[in-house]
C-alpha cells in the first residue's frame, strides 16, 4: 500500500516547472544560434564600392578618376583598408607600384604635396631587357668620362627607380638604345641631372627579382 504525502505534489510541480524552463531556454538558444548564423552570412554578402587600378600606377604618379574603376567587393570590416571615393577627390599620388586590376589600398597612396619622388627621362646607352616595363624596379648605373675621354668604371647612380614607360630604339642609328621615364627619389635628382649633363654613359638594370 502506497502512502501519498503532501510533499510529493509540490515536488512534481517543481519538476514540471524546471522541465518547462529548460525547454524554453533550449528554444531561445536555438533561435539565438540561427540569428547569429544569419547575421554572419548576411554581413558576408554585403558589398561595398572600392577602387581597382585600370593600369599599372607607379610611385609618384597622380591618381585620378581615369586611373581607377569602382568595383563591388565583399570586404566587411576590411573596407577602411582600401581607397574610398571621398579620398580619391583629395588629390593623391601612388607611394608604391599598384598593378593593373589590383584593389587600391589606402596605404598605397599619399598626399601629392608630400611626394618624395619625381620623374625624369634618361637614355640608356644600351638596350634594356624585354622584361623591363611599366612598374619594373631598376637600378641606374653611370660610367662618367675620365680626363682622357674614356668611360670610367660604372657605379650605381640610383639604386631604386621605377619605370613609367620604355621607348626602345631598334634602328641602326639608335644602336639598340632605349629612353626610359623613371620615377626616382628627389634626393637623387641632382646627381642624375649632373650625370646627364657631363655625358656619362647611363645604363638601366633590373633589380634582383624584377620582372620574375
Amino acid at each position: 500500500m502506497v502512502v501519498m504525502t503532501a510533499l510529493e505534489p509540490a515536488r512534481a510541480v517543481r519538476r514540471a516547472f524546471w522541465g518547462d524552463a529548460r525547454f524554453f531556454l533550449g528554444i531561445l538558444l536555438i533561435v539565438a544560434s540561427v540569428a547569429g548564423v544569419w547575421f554572419v552570412v548576411s554581413a558576408s554578402r554585403q558589398t561595398a564600392p572600392v577602387f581597382a587600378a585600370t593600369r599599372t600606377i607607379v610611385p609618384g604618379e597622380a591618381i585620378g578618376s581615369g586611373d581607377v574603376r569602382a568595383v563591388e567587393v565583399a570586404l566587411g570590416q576590411l573596407r577602411d583598408l582600401y581607397l574610398s571615393e571621398r579620398e580619391l577627390d583629395a588629390g593623391l599620388v601612388a607611394t608604391r607600384t599598384i598593378s593593373a586590376g589590383e584593389l587600391v589600398p589606402a596605404d598605397a597612396v599619399g598626399d601629392a604635396a608630400e611626394a618624395r619622388t619625381t620623374s625624369v627621362v634618361v637614355r640608356s646607352a644600351v638596350d634594356v631587357p624585354a622584361s623591363v616595363e611599366a612598374g619594373t624596379v631598376v637600378e641606374v648605373w653611370a660610367a662618367p668620362l675620365d680626363e682622357h675621354g674614356d668611360f670610367d668604371v660604372p657605379r650605381i647612380l640610383v639604386p631604386d627607380a621605377t619605370v613609367v614607360s620604355v621607348t626602345r630604339d631598334d634602328s641602326m642609328l639608335g644602336g639598340g638604345a632605349a629612353a626610359l621615364e623613371l620615377v626616382i627619389p628627389r634626393a637623387d635628382v641632382a646627381a642624375t641631372l649632373a650625370a646627364m649633363a657631363d655625358e656619362s654613359a647611363l645604363s638601366v638594370v633590373p633589380t634582383a627579382g624584377a620582372g620574375s
